[in-house]
């Protein structure tokens, strides 16, 4: 449904390292570098993915209200994993792994906010 998107940050380097920490569970890396903005992309491509990257991140003033990104994952142990290594990179805890059934009865997610304050979640929907 989305081609692609992108949210501002202001220390673009650490957001970069966060996001590389964060992301690798759910085996999606830097895809393009730019002087002013980093893309992310699976680092196993699907057809019609974006080659160099779906989610972007760029220096600048960071978006008021902060957005909410979710990430999809294919099991629920890279939500765990995904949740592990957003703490590990400097993510603060806004949800652990666990069922969320108030969305529907297999929605596994985990929720931490990012250096600049979004909500990014990482979510798996098969049982």
């Amino acid at each position: 449904m989305i081609d692609h998107m992108s949210i501002t940050v202001t220390d673009l380097e650490r957001a970069k390292a966060f996001y590389a920490a964060a992301l690798a569970p759910l085996g999606i890396g830097v895809g393009l570098e730019l002087p002013d903005a980093v893309g992310f992309r699976r680092k196993q491509r699907r057809s019609g993915d974006d080659s160099v990257g779906g989610f972007w991140i760029a220096q600048g003033t960071p978006c008021e209200p902060r957005v909410h990104v979710a990430f999809a994952a294919a099991s629920r142990d890279e939500v765990a994993a995904f949740h592990a290594a957003a703490l590990a990179g400097g993510g603060r805890d806004n949800g652990g792994p666990g069922l969320r059934p108030h969305y529907h009865e297999n929605y596994f997610a985990a929720f931490v906010f990012d250096p600049d304050g979004y909500n990014i979640e990482a979510v798996c929907h098969t049982p």
